[in-house]
């Protein structure tokens, strides 16, 4: 019997999927399971997987276009079983079902990520948990829902031209981790043999690869031809992330009541206090940013009415605190979750952090890494930005917008003196959140970041 191969919804927030690439051919015998595509969906590039056995007899999305959740992808039958009414119907999707209430996302989230706790890295080298490679930072956060949008125009080739690969096939296979650490180290796939299933390149052959000097370096690309000031232009397609990004921004600033409140922070103790704790080991080795995020979550532990969401008929405040925080990756901005970060050491928030940006730069986080915030951070700091503001992502009630770490000069009891100054800007729902609410949680994070050895009693 015939299997459809549907655009599956591959996180809760997806509506659609892009084709990135096609990993079967059709007249390819097919096991359940085996991974068919790669999909981009609104937060990452995740694998397709067959669900039956048999033989790819049609392959109906194209690489490089998109489908909505349920469309016909492809088909998987016997050698000889008639798909032609399964074609023929093919390109329609079904109706769109109706979304589920924000709170039900969300509390089914949490209770997935109880069950999957997100994985700790070992130390890593010294750095603001959400600092991202050289790309472009804009001062907002991507949402939790996917847009609904025009198809964009394929990015990549529509047919893909056969190549001699590492694995000896004439068809060259790597994971999508695999192909961006070969980007990002210049290195050419074609020298690289795969070890995973059916000769698949994967991230340990990219790593073995490395160490031995086994692949050749990717040649050069041609440099560009300059372009006119004038009369000159690209169109950029469309990404699913970009989507999202534009779809929230909508969604947030126009139907949400927005206020800011700003306030100047001293940090000279926070700088001493990580330079001590740097001097003990890298055991103790935090950022300024792992500090801040603790003080955050201890405060908003301290203000559930500021821990809060906005659902319509009813606010719901939160007993536990899950910290969003703001990682720039190459395609726009995601929020990852640091789960109950009101409970964990410095230590903790600065190992997970960093592995939560890591993979969501590499665009491997799960979906129940990314959704259950119940308050979010975004840190400009590194960057050099003195003051922002940033744009909430309901149904959240607030987000911090963090600034740089700057020595200037103040009176401290009528003498002037250098000290170490932050400025943070709080973007508050008016909703939830009143001034003298959010003025209260600020006081609470200024007095555990000026005697931030409230932090690790």
């Amino acid at each position: 019997m015939a299997t459809k191969v549907v655009m599956e919804a591959l996180s809760p927030t997806m509506e659609e999927g892009r084709l990135v690439k096609w990993l079967k051919n059709e007249g390819d015998k097919i096991s359940s399971g085996e991974t068919l595509a790669e999909v981009e969906t609104d937060k990452a590039v995740m694998e397709l997987v067959a669900r039956g056995d048999g033989v790819l007899r049609k392959r109906l999305l194209a690489e490089g276009e998109t489908a909505p959740i349920g469309q016909l992808v492809a088909v998987i039958a016997a050698p000889d079983e008639n798909i032609d009414a399964l074609v023929a119907g093919g390109g329609a999707a079904p109706p769109a079902k109706e979304a589920k209430p924000a709170e039900e996302v969300v509390a089914k989230t949490r209770e997935t990520a109880a069950a999957s706790p997100v994985p700790r890295a070992p130390e890593q080298a010294q750095g603001e948990a959400s600092t991202p490679p050289q790309q472009k930072v804009p001062a907002y956060r991507v949402g939790s829902a996917a847009p609904k949008a025009p198809t964009p125009p394929s990015p990549e080739p529509q047919t893909e031209q056969p190549r001699q690969g590492g694995n000896g096939e004439g068809r060259m296979r790597s994971s999508p981790l695999a192909r961006r650490l070969a980007h990002e180290r210049g290195l050419n796939l074609d020298g690289v043999r795969g070890s995973g299933p059916g000769g698949r390149i994967v991230k340990r052959d990219i790593e073995a690869a490395v160490a031995g000097g086994g692949a050749q370096p990717r040649a050069a690309a041609p440099a560009a031809p300059a372009r006119a000031r004038e009369g000159d232009f690209a169109d950029v397609p469309l990404t699913q992330m970009r989507k999202t990004i534009a779809r929230r921004l909508a969604e947030s600033i126009g139907p949400v009541p927005t206020f800011y409140l700003t306030a100047e922070l001293d940090m000279e103790r926070v700088v001493e206090m990580r330079t001590a704790m740097a001097e003990m080991g890298d055991e103790f080795k935090v950022s300024v940013n792992d500090i801040v995020m603790k003080a955050v979550a201890t405060a908003l532990s301290l203000h559930p009415e500021v821990n809060a969401h906005w659902l319509g008929d009813r606010i719901r405040q939160f007993n536990r605190v899950h910290l969003g925080m703001a990682v720039a990756v190459e395609d726009g901005l995601i929020t990852p979750v640091v789960f109950d970060a009101d409970r964990k050491r410095m230590s903790e928030i600065s190992r997970e952090a960093r592995e939560l940006a890591k993979r969501a730069r590499e665009r491997r986080l799960k979906p129940e890494e990314y959704m259950g915030a119940t308050f979010s951070v975004s840190n400009l700091g590194m960057f050099g930005i003195e003051h922002f503001t940033a744009i909430i992502n309901p149904p959240e009630a607030g987000i911090l917008a963090i600034g740089a770490v700057e020595r200037k000069p103040v009176d401290v009891n009528g003498d002037l003196v250098t000290r170490q100054r932050m400025r943070v800007t709080m973007s508050c729902d008016h909703r939830v959140i009143d001034g003298a609410t959010g003025a209260r949680f600020l006081q609470t994070l200024r007095r555990m970041l000026e005697n931030p050895l409230m932090l690790v009693y």
